[in-house]
């Protein structure tokens, strides 16, 4: 991963990190930013090199204090395929609403979430809802929040059920700790993971199956060893060895 992040006095550059998915269809992007801060105005330009061009315009805390307003559209000029949404909002110190309409080739697309929040309590609520005015998706969520402790739920759709816990040690150990499960399916997923920070330039993280050893070579600059082990195939050739190095400016 190589991040890139530019600042000038008119226009801000967004920073942007460049990857190489399996597909290799989009390698990455790149945005530009300008504001207009005394009318809380914000244009985007952007460009991905799947050769899509992205336009944004957001305005924000003009009418009263809360409410934004975002237009997004995307063209490919390979396929001439053309995508626009239209997104409000509204936040103030213990509710967050949002709305998202979508405008597609498929019909009229419509996301709704609420998010309510009271002395490190969270809940939120979800749903989607589409031209044939019927609901496709219905998420809620409830989670609690300190700066040791996190615990969090979910529920998608009535059948997928989630929770974790997070819990800060010291400083120095982080702990966490995972489960999922479906209804009607006995399989209960189940995840465990710890990380531990040598000292300031490396840390150690693992978790089931999993481990990872990070270390900062230089600002800028880390390196990250990895090993996956097929706990259910000891004696098998399914376990894995990976190298990483990220480059940040």
């Amino acid at each position: 991963n190589f991040t890139l992040s530019a600042t000038e006095p008119a226009a801000n550059a967004s920073k942007q990190k460049v990857v190489v998915p399996p597909t290799n269809a989009n390698l990455g992007k790149s945005a530009r930013d300008y504001r207009w801060t005394e009318y809380g105005l914000t244009f985007t330009e952007k460009w991905n090199t799947d050769n899509t061009l992205g336009t944004e315009i957001t305005v924000e805390g003009q009418l009263a204090h809360g409410p934004k307003l975002t237009f997004d559209s995307s063209f490919s000029p390979n396929t001439g395929g053309k995508k626009a949404k239209i997104k409000t909002g509204y936040k103030r110190k213990h509710i967050n609403l949002g709305c998202d309409t979508d405008f597609n080739i498929a019909g009229l697309s419509i996301w709704g979430t609420v998010v309510l929040g009271y002395e490190g309590w969270l809940a939120a609520w979800m749903h989607f809802e589409t031209a044939k005015s019927r609901v496709t998706q219905s998420n809620f969520a409830v989670g609690y929040k300190t700066y040791e402790f996190q615990l969090h739920t979910n529920m998608n759709d009535g059948t997928e059920f989630g929770s974790s816990i997070y819990q800060k040690v010291n400083k120095k150990l982080e702990t966490a700790v995972n489960l999922a499960w479906t209804a009607g399916n006995s399989n209960t997923h189940f995840r465990i993971a710890a990380k531990y920070q040598t000292d300031s330039d490396s840390c150690f993280s693992a978790k089931v199956n999993n481990s990872r050893y990070t270390q900062t070579l230089k600002p800028g600059i880390k390196l990250t060893l990895s090993a996956l082990l097929d706990g259910k195939n000891v004696n098998g050739g399914g376990h894995k060895l990976g190298l990483g190095l990220e480059f940040q400016a």
